[in-house]
């Protein structure tokens, strides 16, 4: 009886907490290997492993992280948000949504008469990248009211009666 453990090739395969196969007499089992999570080991290409199952292992190349929110693009939606009442920032236009959540929330705002302001995050990827740090809310729509953030499509969405008064309606 031969026991085998194998990992398919691929160029990079990051261990998170993850899994292998054993293979024994045609069967398949799971058997869990744990690692910290988000680790930033890499099983390198065509692993195999005989018998005692040993894991070879090396480092992942070091990955510096820039912040998309730079100082500039800071002060400019704090301006942009603190000059309009209503600011949506959103996937495509209020007259063309790009985007199901999108298109909700300019619903909801067009059924309350609400004057507002929207900016597409498709035509320009740093503000896009730099609004999530901005708000720290990671994704679209967003919408923010008298300069404050008031949340996303389902914070819209279920604070409807809230967002009324807010809009002074």
């Amino acid at each position: 009886m031969s026991f085998s453990s194998c990992v398919k090739p691929f160029p990079q395969l990051y261990l998170y907490p993850s899994c292998f196969h054993s293979h024994v007499s045609g069967t398949t089992t799971s058997s869990s290997l744990s690692l910290p999570p988000r680790s930033s080991l890499v099983l390198k290409q065509n692993t195999i492993f005989h018998s005692e199952p040993k894991l070879q292992l090396k480092r992942a190349s070091t990955t510096i992280r820039c912040s998309a929110l730079t100082p500039e693009l800071k002060t400019t939606l704090d301006k942009v948000v603190t000059t309009n009442k209503i600011v949506l920032f959103m996937k495509g236009t209020k007259d063309f949504p790009q985007c199901g959540f999108s298109n909700t929330v300019v619903q909801i705002l067009k059924s309350l008469n609400a004057q507002f302001e929207t900016v597409n995050i498709l035509d320009n990827d740093l503000v896009r990248q730099g609004l999530k740090e901005y708000s720290n809310w990671p994704t679209f729509p967003q919408l923010y009211i008298d300069g404050e953030f008031f949340g996303g499509c389902d914070i819209t969405v279920g604070e409807f009666r809230k967002l009324k008064c807010q809009i002074g309606i």
